[in-house]
């Protein structure tokens, strides 16, 4: 067969470009739902998000619980590099966190919510908590380095009162982003894995 009889075959072949470009992006949504009770991309990014947000609130009430055992261990038992590697965990965990929180979760809250002023109420009050968490977690991770490079505490007592009051807080902002904004956008009978 030659060359010019191939190309002629695929002219027959190939199926007509739409003029209608808004058809073409409806037959692509379809075409990549995953299943047939998912209506289109969007239920699937707010799954997927859903499912990213529990994993880092698991991370989250992990580093509360390392954060819990430096403070219960407070002022004799101090593990060194238990307060390094915690340290180091703070801050870059909790921004990542947040910011995905931000620029994913809150959007899909306030959209499911039809953009009202108490979903923005909420989101405002969240960002807030965000804030002052990082700012906590900057001089908690000053005091655990110096606690880390010196064996001991500067002041044991104003240590162990940071860290209950921020892992405190990190709890609570967590039972509530799970009880009020991943419970209204996960689906019914969703399980994360």
């Amino acid at each position: 067969m030659t060359s010019a009889a191939r190309a002629l075959i695929w002219i027959k072949v190939k199926p007509a470009v739409s003029a209608q470009p808004w058809r073409q992006r409806e037959l692509r949504k379809t075409m990549t739902a995953p299943d047939d009770t998912q209506t289109g991309w969007q239920d699937v990014a707010v799954r997927d998000a859903v499912a990213i947000m529990r994993h880092a609130h698991a991370a989250e009430l992990a580093l509360c619980d390392r954060l819990e055992e430096i403070a219960d261990s407070l002022p004799n038992g101090l593990d060194r590099r238990n307060c390094l590697l915690t340290a180091r965990a703070l801050g870059p965990t909790m921004a990542k966190i947040h910011r995905f929180e931000e620029r994913r979760i809150f959007p899909y809250f306030c959209v499911r919510l039809g953009n009202s002023a108490e979903a923005d109420k909420t989101v405002e009050r969240l960002k807030n908590e965000h804030l002052e968490d990082e700012g906590s977690a900057a001089e908690l991770r000053d005091a655990l380095r110096f606690a880390a490079r010196h064996g001991v505490a500067d002041n044991p007592e104003m240590l162990g009162f940071m860290l209950r009051g921020y892992f405190g807080a990190v709890r609570r902002h967590v039972a509530f982003e799970r009880d009020h904004v991943i419970a209204l956008l996960a689906p019914p009978g969703y399980i994360s894995t």
